[in-house]
């Protein structure tokens, strides 16, 4: 069989298929020729030439352009004869070769910090990935290639040296909603875009917010160790917690995740003040039953339990401090699903000590994880989780399909659904 190569300006050079109708390839073959199309697209009147005229005297009639865009969306349009679905112009996706997928730069594949294995199918759907030991190993090549970053449990480090190693970089992608571990203003002034993932992370953070509230009410660690333990004889009649239902709750920060909470707590008829920079929209409110605190002193002093819920911003480091867990109840507990450093833990670790307040329930702290000596390691009226406020199956999922989103959207110039902005 003879081989043609067809391309604009490319004679006689075989270029890999990117995109074209079977028909038309059988048409080809029946001739006793096979043809392989370039990114530069086929010319009408080459095609002509291979395909002579067939026996209903038609071929292919638009140009094959090529996009100049790395979009794995798009479509290209093209004519058929009427042997394939009968001269009607159709719409094919074009599947990209790894050589033309946008570079994206992730810390590495497994292990203790890197991507999860069974993302990593997913993302190189629409990404040709580059680990870290790649891009060091070979810095010259893959920086030309690189144009987004998806982080993933805040990792990789984004510094200067490594914004300024990347002239392509166009967004970097966080798998999560906190970003408080970037430098927002400098990675803007390098004219890179920043994502966040709020939507993805909503309900298993408020999730893991009620299942601490509800383990540290009915003490579920401490029966779990009593219940195991070699040493119980007897279960004490007296070893009592408290209820959640009708209790007042207060949530700090009533964003996407704070007003998930209170849809669930609603559940629990629970009495809702939520105190937040902007109030919630009156129907919001009452779809929940939520009544808005202006003052944060009035909350901490009304509520039983205390969510806090909200981003780690100079504003709100050490928003909870001595001065704060001093207005709580004596009966009250502290529970935070945000950033450690939004709580004073030395301030916490006294507080539960003078049983200032009666618990405290930590998906975060500061750092994370605490060293094996820390103070709040050694109290019985805390529960502590390892941040798994997103830790569930669907949740990364979920995350990476946002963070993918995202990144396209800043790639092909259009409105970019969860973009972050320095403050």
């Amino acid at each position: 069989m003879q081989a043609a190569a067809v391309g604009r300006g490319v004679p006689g050079r075989l270029c890999a298929v990117r995109s074209c109708a079977q028909a038309e390839l059988r048409q080809l073959s029946d001739l006793g020729t096979s043809v392989t199309m370039c990114d530069r697209g086929v010319c009408v009147t080459e095609i002509r030439k291979l395909l002579a005229v067939d026996s209903s005297g038609s071929a292919i009639t638009s140009h094959v352009h090529h996009c100049q865009k790395r979009n794995v969306d798009y479509t290209q349009s093209y004519k058929t004869g009427p042997s394939s679905a009968g001269g009607q112009t159709r719409n094919v996706p074009k599947i990209m070769a790894e050589q033309e997928l946008p570079g994206v730069l992730i810390l590495d594949i497994g292990g203790t910090h890197g991507v999860l294995e069974n993302l990593v199918a997913f993302l190189k759907k629409h990404f040709r990935l580059i680990t870290m030991k790649e891009f060091l190993e070979n810095k010259k090549e893959m920086s030309k290639k690189i144009q987004s970053v998806f982080m993933f449990e805040c990792r990789p480090t984004i510094d200067r040296e490594l914004l300024e190693s990347l002239p392509n970089l166009k967004v970097i992608a966080n798998s999560g909603v906190g970003v408080d571990h970037l430098d927002l203003k400098m990675i803007s002034n390098f004219g890179v875009k920043v994502t966040n993932t709020p939507h993805a992370v909503a309900d298993s953070t408020a999730d893991i917010g009620m299942a601490l509230m509800l383990a540290s009410a009915r003490r579920l660690v401490e029966g779990c160790q009593i219940s195991i333990s070699r040493d119980t004889k007897y279960f004490a009649v007296d070893w009592l917690g408290v209820e959640v239902t009708r209790a007042t709750l207060g949530i700090i920060g009533m964003g996407n995740i704070g007003y998930k909470v209170a849809q669930r707590a609603k559940a629990f008829e629970m009495k809702i003040l939520y105190h937040n920079r902007n109030q919630r929209k009156k129907e919001e409110e009452q779809a929940v039953g939520a009544h808005y605190c202006e003052k944060i002193e009035d909350l901490l002093q009304q509520s039983d339990f205390v969510m806090l819920v909200v981003n780690l911003t100079p504003e709100t480091c050490k928003l909870i401090g001595k001065r704060e867990l001093g207005l709580m109840k004596p009966t009250a507990t502290l529970i935070n699903i945000s950033r450690g450093a939004v709580i004073d833990q030395d301030a916490l670790v006294e507080a539960l000590q003078k049983k200032v307040i009666m618990a405290a329930a930590l998906d975060v702290t500061y750092p994370e994880p605490l060293p094996r000596d820390h103070p709040l390691l050694k109290l019985d009226n805390i529960i502590i989780t390892p941040h798994i406020g997103t830790a569930t199956v669907q949740a990364i999922r979920m995350m990476a399909e946002e963070a993918i989103t995202n990144m396209l959207a800043v790639l092909n110039g259009q409105p970019i659904p969860s973009e972050v902005f320095p403050r």
